[in-house]
């Protein structure tokens, strides 16, 4: 049996991602015709039609479309194996590119930093910061090995480990944490007082299912891109926001006139890493869940 191009699968694979071929080119480091004659070699090869083209345009067959998936998880492997061979099988040895999101970076990267250089000295960390609907694509396409996100989420094609628990916080100015009844009600708080983050956050889901907010009349159009602005709202005295422990721990109330209560239920969100099933990596992936554990404010792995 004749194998298909490599290079050949990761031109068709950009191809996919950037929808246009001059960009897919640029991407590749080829010219356009290049691209383009690979993707005719794979479609000779395959004996069947992968593009649909007229004139400039062009839409990917149902069968372009599952040689396209079928070609990441071929490149993924294959990019685990080079790997794996230049580090002598040394799992402890290599780059890890690992994304987190921006409701945990923050107050974890400084931590991570100092745990990974004591125990995975090896390693070479790079970091990427983005919503956790990003990193799940790059997670996808291969341009991230490993994730770190708050859970519960649906993660198709992933497996999941849960490193701990970072418990809910209700935030309120001083002056209107003296008026909150006792013991504290969230359903008593008053319409459109609640401020929560922007809905591609995932906090904001976690935030409401965790602290029970069933109003939704009591959240407020004024949602915000971070937890510090967050912090400012609520030290305005307009209303209260939920914050995590982890950003608790990291003084984010300093220098404000904002306290905290402990959520009703002990309300929480889990964190955990999230990697692509049928990853060659899972040794080295569960060794940096059993190091970022204890840093988070209740560790669950020993």
């Amino acid at each position: 049996m004749k194998w298909p191009n490599l290079k050949h699968l990761h031109y068709f694979v950009t191809l996919h991602q950037e929808q246009h071929f001059h960009r897919a080119a640029q991407r590749c480091n080829v010219s356009q015709s290049t691209l383009s004659t690979a993707i005719q070699n794979l479609e000779e090869h395959f004996g069947s039609q992968l593009l649909e083209r007229e004139h400039k345009t062009f839409v990917f067959t149902s069968l372009g479309l599952d040689v396209v998936e079928r070609a990441k998880v071929i490149l993924q492997e294959a990019g685990e194996l080079v790997e794996y061979a230049q580090n002598a099988g040394n799992w402890q040895r290599g780059k890890l590119k690992l994304g987190v999101i921006p409701t945990i970076a923050p107050f974890l990267f400084e931590s991570m930093l100092g745990a990974f250089n004591a125990f995975l000295p090896e390693i070479q960390l790079e970091l990427q910061e983005d919503t956790t609907a990003n990193l799940l694509q790059q997670l996808t396409d291969g341009s991230l090995d490993l994730l770190v996100l708050a859970l519960p989420m649906e993660t198709p094609g992933c497996k999941q480990m849960v490193l701990g628990h970072d418990p809910f916080h209700l935030i309120a100015h001083k002056e209107l944490a003296s008026q909150l009844p006792k013991p504290l009600d969230i359903t008593s708080l008053p319409k459109k007082s609640i401020f929560l983050l922007q809905q591609e956050h995932c906090m904001t889901g976690h935030a409401v299912s965790a602290c029970n907010l069933q109003h939704s009349d009591q959240i407020s159009s004024l949602a915000a891109s971070s937890l510090y602005t967050l912090v400012q709202l609520a030290n305005s005295k307009l209303g209260y926001t939920f914050l995590p422990e982890l950003a608790l721990n990291q003084d984010l109330l300093k220098n404000t006139n904002l306290v905290s209560f402990p959520s009703e239920d002990e309300a929480f969100r889990e964190i955990g890493l999230v990697w692509r099933s049928g990853t060659t990596r899972m040794r080295l992936f569960r060794r940096v869940g059993e190091i970022l554990s204890p840093l988070l404010p209740v560790p669950t792995l020993n």
